[in-house]
């Protein structure tokens, strides 16, 4: 998409959200969600092994609602260590919104190598659109997938994000979504491997996620 496109895209996106939550002042009607510490400890042959709670000043930043941030990794292949982080934002009308790992990512100095949208099939049979990307800091690489996920819809653009949030806001009463990144270190330059590890893994972890978060 070419940069004034993009611009007035999102300005169009922007109005529309200022107009939509302004249109919807009264309570959201937003489902219970479960509590993420209830996300299995088991995800296919991907055991949790370590949690990674955030600091108080990162959580001030984000304003999620809830969130969990692990490690899994299958049994004797330490390369195999997945890290899984899943915000959950209840509402996105009072100052809080899910940030982009394309900007988070950088701001801890990882530099992109390379991006596409890759696109995932899952056990249900539905192929859905998420962000896969290759950084490196140094002599580190790593591969990340991610996505945004909201009643039951999985998309990976940003825009397409703030589209459906203004959708959702108009036609459901609800901001509600979700942010799910997989991180996965690069071994000895095998992007290949990494990438297939990150992709399987990535099928089962949307699915469950369907199963904590409101549809």
């Amino acid at each position: 998409m070419k940069a004034g496109v993009r611009y007035w895209l999102m300005l169009a996106v922007l109005l529309g959200a200022t107009a939509g939550m302004a249109h919807l002042s009264h309570g959201e009607s937003t489902p219970p969600a479960k509590p993420l510490t209830q996300f299995p400890a088991q995800v296919g042959p991907y055991s949790k092994v370590i949690e990674w709670p955030l600091d108080q000043e990162t959580l001030e930043i984000l304003k999620v609602t809830d969130y969990l941030n692990r490690g899994y990794w299958t049994p004797g292949m330490n390369r195999d260590l997945m890290g899984l982080y899943v915000g959950y934002f209840r509402s996105q009308r009072t100052g809080a919104s899910i940030h982009s790992p394309k900007n988070c990512l950088p701001g801890a100095g990882w530099n992109p190598q390379e991006s596409t949208v890759y696109q995932l099939p899952l056990p249900d049979g539905r192929t859905v659109p998420v962000n896969l990307y290759v950084l490196r800091k140094a002599s580190d690489e790593e591969l990340v997938l991610y996505w945004y996920q909201s009643h039951g819809r999985i998309v990976a653009s940003e825009y397409w994000g703030k589209f459906y949030l203004v959708y959702d806001a108009l036609r459901l009463n609800r901001t509600d979504a979700a942010l799910v990144r997989i991180t996965i270190p690069v071994a000895n330059g095998d992007e290949a491997a990494a990438q297939q590890r990150a992709i399987a893994f990535a099928k089962l972890v949307a699915m469950d996620v369907e199963q904590i978060i409101p549809r």
